[in-house]
């Protein structure tokens, strides 16, 4: 399970990045400087990088909010199909209890 890090750290990193990008050749490069000062992954801080900018609108992709929403939405939809397999399989259950056949 991934650990939780400080939002505030996060913006730490992010904020870093994005001042010192013209100092490095690729993103990579800045991105892998800063997670040394800051102590978590070279990729970590590369995608929240990334993820930034789609949140504030300089990207193209799925926000954090939508992001959110669709895994509440999965979530909320696994659970009515097993509400609806739950209840068939008890509809199935006492129309077979009803039928005057099985008596």
């Amino acid at each position: 399970m991934p650990k939780k890090i400080d939002p505030a750290l996060r913006e730490r990193a992010v904020r870093l990045v994005r001042e010192h990008r013209s100092e490095y050749p690729s993103l990579t490069a800045a991105s892998a400087a800063v997670a040394r000062q800051v102590g978590v992954g070279n990729e970590t801080v590369r995608r929240w990088v990334l993820q930034a900018g789609i949140d504030d609108g300089t990207r193209d992709g799925v926000t954090s909010v939508e992001h959110a929403e669709i895994k509440r939405l999965k979530a909320e939809n696994a659970r009515l199909r097993e509400d609806v397999a739950i209840l068939r399989a008890a509809t199935t259950f006492f129309v077979g209890e009803l039928d005057p056949r099985n008596r």
